[in-house]
């Protein structure tokens, strides 16, 4: 059930109220802060802590901070991080095993941690990335227990975005800056000559007991006018875009393109782009044993269909070099994606274009391939 509270402003005050009221419930309240030259995500205690006044430059291979004048808080675009690094750990214990007395082994299962976690400032990108990972690990056949139980728990305030960045092509990828879906809480920042405040939406039954809460006034016409065409001027905005064309049939029909080639020639195949991607999943698993060899446990972590051992069967690695795991990457993300789970794997949040050490950008390898399948149509 959906609530059907009308909007509300609250301003700076009534904003750190209501992280006093989610810390009051127990909860872990995650958001944006300024940190080592970035805009990372970690536990907040105050709504301070937020980047008030920080913005960002961005470009392939480039991120930097850049003062506001206008003291905004969210008017920055993805940082090196997603919330995928809570709800889908790097790295997470499943289970360890003790050597008994007997001779025999013992096996404990690893209880996953499940904090209740509420996520404030969450970009409309990272709700459409948090929904894919939803159907891609709790969807299926067999649930990731560990992901299920953070997800449930976890409560999300997104933050509509007002200043796109310049490797952000969210609207070419079906999205926007609007939060239209997935939010408990929804904010958009208006900082005008009537003041710093934010526009709340409520997107569910927990929310509207969330707002109920905090201080809050009912939203005037005038703060709710220039929230929307704030958003709207956004999503003419953006910095990057993919081509306008059906990429499952375009990369599908590209799998020889000469292009592969060039990009291998660029790629360091780090797994950058796979790591700061909100929704990249793949998982491996290592025991590690102690020098007794009394005691072993199993971790699952991160793993990247950049590195060479992902493909290691029998004989070696199926895609032993950059070009067949570059285009692997690109290929599953936009194209064998929909196969799989029903909707292509990029929300357009432009992280690995930013992230990348060498400033390969994935839209323009898009639009490269499509040129060249272009020309090739025309021999």
């Amino acid at each position: 059930m959906t609530a059907t509270v009308g909007p509300a402003v609250l301003d700076r005050d009534g904003l750190d109220a209501l992280v006093s009221a989610l810390a009051s419930q127990g909860r872990t309240v995650v958001g944006p802060t300024v940190r080592d030259g970035a805009i990372v995500l970690a536990e907040l205690t105050t709504a301070a802590q937020l980047p008030y006044g920080w913005g960002v430059e961005l470009a392939a291979g480039r991120y930097r901070l850049v003062p506001r004048e206008d003291g905004a808080a969210f008017a920055h675009s993805a940082g090196p991080q997603s919330w995928k690094s809570f709800l889908h750990p790097a790295r997470e214990q499943l289970w360890s095993a003790d050597r008994t007395p007997e001779g025999g082994l013992s096996f404990t299962p690893q209880e996953p941690e499940a904090p209740s976690y509420a996520f404030l400032g969450v970009r409309p990108c990272d709700l459409r990335a948090i929904a894919i990972q939803d159907r891609v690990l709790t969807g299926g056949r067999y649930e990731d227990t560990g992901y299920g139980m953070r997800r449930r728990r976890a409560l999300l305030i997104a933050a509509e975005c007002t200043e796109p960045g310049e490797t952000c092509f969210c609207v070419s990828t079906g999205g926007g800056p609007a939060a239209d879906a997935g939010y408990d809480l929804a904010l958009t920042e208006v900082v005008d000559e009537d003041g710093h405040r934010f526009l709340v939406r409520v997107g569910s039954e927990e929310g509207a007991r969330l707002l109920d809460l905090v201080p809050h006034r009912a939203a005037d016409p005038a703060t709710q006018s220039t929230a929307r065409g704030a958003v709207d001027a956004a999503r003419d905005r953006m910095g990057r875009e993919l081509p306008a064309v059906d990429l499952r049939a375009l990369l599908g029909g590209s799998l020889d393109a000469e292009r592969w080639d060039d990009v291998a020639a660029r790629c360091l195949t780090c797994g950058n782009c796979t790591m700061v991607c909100p929704t990249c999943f793949c998982v491996t698993t290592e025991e590690v044993t102690d020098l007794t060899g009394d005691h072993t446990e199993r971790w699952q972590r991160w793993d990247s269909c950049f590195d060479l051992d992902f493909s290691h069967l029998h004989e070696g690695p199926v895609r032993n070099s950059g070009r067949s795991r570059y285009r692997q990457w690109l290929t599953h993300k936009l194209a064998t994606w929909h196969d799989q789970f029903g909707s292509s794997g990029c929300v357009g949040c432009g992280r690995c274009i930013a992230w990348c050490p060498a400033g390969i950008d994935i839209t323009e390898e898009v639009a490269a391939l499509r040129a060249e399948a272009g020309t090739e149509a025309e021999r």
